[in-house]
């Protein structure tokens, strides 16, 4: 079977006309996307204490739920400190299973 060339003919505008009309479209797309972005806000970490106020538990249930495996915990050095996104959706996932 044979290939079959496409050829695309333009017709009333030169080769330099073509590229500043995409090369400007193409900034203006660039120009839309830039206005309308926003950065990802920066992951918080919070304490044990504040994790287990959010959540309203102890310490104690805090550090029973970290080895269920319920809650991940971060280490910084001596430091345990939790996401706030993770709480969040432990949180949703906690009230879900009281119903």
């Amino acid at each position: 079977m044979m290939e079959q060339t496409k050829v695309t003919q333009v017709f009333g505008i030169t080769p330099e006309e073509l590229k500043a009309s995409i090369v400007n479209d193409v900034r203006a797309e660039l120009s839309q996307l830039a206005s309308n972005f926003q950065a990802p806000d920066p992951e918080e970490y919070i304490t044990r204490q504040e994790a287990a106020e959010i959540l309203k538990v102890s310490i104690i249930t805090l550090s029973d739920w970290n080895k269920k495996g319920i809650l991940n915990p971060y280490r910084l050095g001596t430091l345990v400190r939790y996401k706030r996104s993770e709480l969040d959706k432990a949180l949703i996932q906690i009230n879900q299973n009281k119903k």
